[in-house]
């Protein structure tokens, strides 16, 4: 039963299993798996029956799908993102002449060409 749960996500606390959670509703869901599998339900039945009653949210590991893509993908494509442009910076960086990075003269308070 608890390997089930750890499936399971709690619907309340949503960063939890329902085996991790102490969310009343999650209490509940756990005492609903385990009747279920008094009634011989099966691992992949009850599975099911959550998905149906709650979508593929209540997974804590969702099946990669066309609705589910972007959650196991974006990850992934976001780190290629951000490795690509510090690549870019980097690159653009390198090829700036030494001048780019001398710092600016100080400001005296005059204002240009007034000597004075």
């Amino acid at each position: 039963m608890m390997a089930l749960a750890t499936q399971l996500r709690c619907l309340v606390c949503q960063n939890q299993t329902i085996a991790d959670s102490h969310a009343d509703l999650a209490v509940d869901l756990r005492q609903e798996i385990r009747e279920m599998m008094l009634r011989g339900m099966s691992d992949a039945q009850i599975r099911h029956y959550m998905t149906e009653r709650y979508g593929d949210f209540v997974l804590y590991k969702p099946p990669f799908k066309s609705s589910t893509w972007l959650l196991w993908l974006g990850p992934p494509l976001l780190l290629l993102l951000a490795l690509a442009a510090l690549f870019l910076t980097l690159r653009r960086r390198q090829r700036a002449s030494p001048d780019a990075f001398d710092p600016d003269p100080p400001d005296d308070g005059r204002e240009p060409g007034n000597a004075g």
